[in-house]
């Protein structure tokens, strides 16, 4: 019996290769992939616990130089940023006159004009009366003291026409005074119809100086222009000597005490240094972007050392943060690993390549770090930023930068 070769025949190969490929290409499809994450390590060190929010900058002494009355302010000559020293011309005043009347006041004031004269008259009349009655008084006084010197009259009627005679002196005065009102109503009528002239050229020009050295920093009024007494024209201040004024929540704010030290950033520059100088005592309402409504009150806060260059000055926005905590080695995991599971704080853990759900439990924290009391160690990696896709023991591998 002879046993022939075997021949593979050439479909069938094909075909056998063609599944087996297609089979690894399935598997590989749909094998589970290592999720790509960025990790993170749990460290050792120091917290530094702050409160942050907005503040600005202003001038410690601000000097406002206001219209003392009001007229026509001359255009002013200096210009924001300009030094002056005390007592420097920096603004000239024209007092106005008085105003022109339309028809209908011009017509008030006349009437009131020939009322005052009326009043006058008046006034002046009852005078001559009273003036006349005083004459006769002195009369009589005279009279009843010659006659009682004489024993014709008895003491009570010589009394009788003294009072009298004193009686219309005080009437003679009140009558006095009476046209010296009426005198000064009839004046004031007619000054408001008949202004008074312009006197020569600058004869009347009040000029406002200075209150202390320092640079100006806003000017209100630039041009020529008719401004009230009272109006604000221009501020005086000294950049070099500033404090942050900057708007914390109550609640944060209660936890501050004078000296803490605060970091100040977002202003343009280097960090700088500051202390809390005070916080004041009267809190105020806010609304925040979100519609919120905050209760917010202001902290001043002293720079410790300005910048070299002055480059920052009045009005400034910067951002400070309050240092009210310091802990010292201290386990400490990145904020961006946080979240939270079942009101409990978790993180992943990295083992093995694989993301394990932990609970943990937490201290102190500032915007990067928030120290671990347990359910971590040290050197530990955790994910950073996780998914919410990622679920406990999924692969992940880390993500390259």
């Amino acid at each position: 019996m002879t046993i022939k070769a075997f021949k593979p025949d050439f479909r069938f190969v094909f075909w056998t290769g063609a599944s087996v490929l297609l089979g690894a290409l399935l598997l590989y499809a749909f094998w589970p992939k290592a999720e790509l994450v960025d990790i993170g390590e749990v460290t050792r060190g120091e917290i530094v616990v702050e409160v942050s929010a907005e503040g600005r900058t202003r001038v410690r002494d601000l000097y406002v130089v206001a219209a003392p009355l009001t007229g026509r302010l001359q255009r002013i000559g200096n210009r924001t940023g300009e030094t002056v020293r005390k007592g420097d011309v920096v603004a000239r005043l024209d007092p106005s006159e008085a105003a022109l009347l339309d028809p209908r006041s011009r017509a008030e004031a006349q009437a009131a004009l020939a009322a005052a004269a009326a009043a006058l008259r008046l006034a002046q009349a009852q005078l001559a009366e009273a003036e006349a009655v005083e004459v006769d008084a002195v009369k009589e006084a005279e009279r009843a003291r010659t006659l009682f010197a004489k024993q014709v009259v008895s003491r009570s009627a010589a009394d009788r026409a003294t009072m009298n005679l004193e009686s219309a002196s005080a009437r003679v005065a009140a009558a006095r005074a009476a046209r010296a009102v009426a005198e000064a109503d009839r004046n004031g009528a007619r000054m408001r119809l008949e202004p008074p002239n312009a006197p020569a050229d600058g004869a009347r020009l009040r000029e406002l100086r200075a209150p202390a050295n320092g640079k100006i920093l806003r000017v209100h009024v630039q041009s020529e222009a008719v401004v009230a007494a009272g109006t604000p024209i221009l501020e005086i201040g000294d950049p070099g000597r500033l404090e942050i004024v900057a708007e914390f929540l109550s609640e944060d704010a209660a936890r501050f005490r004078p000296g803490a030290d605060v970091r100040l950033t977002g202003w343009g520059g280097p960090t700088l240094a500051g202390r809390v100088q005070a916080v004041e005592p009267s809190g105020f309402l806010k609304i925040s972007a979100l519609g919120v409504e905050e209760q917010r009150v202001n902290v001043i806060i002293d720079l410790v050392e300005p910048p070299e260059d002055q480059v920052l000055s009045d009005g400034f926005r910067v951002d400070a943060a309050v240092t009210i905590g310091t802990s010292q080695d201290v386990l400490r995991v990145p904020v961006s690993a946080l979240f939270r599971d079942q009101e409990a704080w978790s993180v992943f853990r990295v083992e093995d390549g694989r993301a394990q759900l932990t609970t943990i439990e937490l201290g102190d924290q500032n915007q990067n770090l928030a120290a671990v009391i347990s359910g971590l160690s040290d050197a530990d990696r955790v994910v950073l930023y996780p998914d919410r896709s990622l679920t406990d023991g999924q692969s992940v591998r880390q993500r390259l930068n």
